[in-house]
């Protein structure tokens, strides 16, 4: 697969289509071909380009720190490195978040930008709830594989789905993988622990949209409607009986809302 150089790491990206380019950017722990069952066919069919691409720190090896700051130049000059400029974003939890800082401090990269189960704002519940995986991760109190699963479908899954035995069951035995005891994982981690940014999103003006997801309990609605309601003329789409996986829960709703805010030239104000 092909790489490109940022900084002092290897970004390993994949391109394809050859129309106007979108940029997937995943979350923390994800890796690149999370969009491959969903978006990225529904967006090669809409006649786009994606390139997707592995965060930093996401290898099993040793990684040098890194913070917020870096994932954002790695964005950058992926964009840059593949003349890809000016092009659409969309980033879905810690990828929302390198998404809304790029979209402030490098606004001539993109036309258009996207930030799915986001916030612009570390309350005390994330923190806690951060700061708790961080510690495990670290060689806190280890849980059985079943368990683990229990944990992650519960937090990151909506009841909506929990409800079908069948969905809930593969669900479960995918999310039994092993903890990510890795230092880029932490680091990716850390990297969510943002202030309260909302303030400096007022000076955001590339044309954006906020995608909540209705049950997501690691960033619930109300957190990315502060950050739809803080750019200006931000649209809001908020999809029911999804948790944080909504892009992979419900895929159809999300790539609609998606491919509508594509293809308008105007940008909504906050509804819902």
């Amino acid at each position: 697969m092909p790489e490109l150089r940022s900084g002092d790491v290897d970004l390993v990206y994949t391109r394809k289509g050859a129309g106007e380019p979108v940029l997937l950017i995943t979350g923390s722990g994800g890796r690149a071909r999370a969009w491959d069952a969903h978006q990225v066919p529904t967006l090669l069919r809409a006649g786009y380009q994606t390139v997707t691409f592995d965060h930093r720190g996401g290898g099993p090896g040793p990684s040098k720190p890194f913070g917020l700051k870096d994932m954002v130049e790695d964005a950058a000059r992926l964009i840059e490195g593949l003349g890809l400029a000016p092009c659409r974003v969309v980033g879905v939890s810690l990828g929302a978040i390198v998404a809304q800082e790029l979209a402030l401090r490098r606004p001539g990269l993109l036309c258009q930008a996207v930030f799915m189960a986001t916030r612009g704002r570390t309350d005390a519940m994330r923190h806690a709830m951060v700061t708790a995986e961080i510690e495990q991760s670290r060689g806190g109190p280890t849980v059985s594989a079943a368990h683990r699963g229990v944990l992650r479908a519960m937090q990151n899954l909506s009841q909506s789905t929990l409800r079908d035995d069948s969905r809930a069951e593969n669900w479960m035995a995918l999310m039994e993988g092993p903890l990510d005891t890795s230092d880029g994982y932490r680091y990716q981690l850390e990297s969510t622990l943002i202030p309260n940014r909302l303030r400096d999103y007022g000076g955001i003006r590339v044309p954006c949209a906020v995608i909540s997801f209705g049950d997501d309990i690691v960033t619930p609605p109300h957190l990315g409607r502060e950050v739809a309601q803080a750019v200006e003329d931000c649209h809001y789409v908020e999809i029911p009986h999804c948790g944080h996986f909504g892009y992979l829960e419900d895929p159809r709703s999300v790539n609609d809302a998606l491919t509508a805010f594509f293809a308008s030239s105007l940008t909504g104000r906050v509804t819902g």
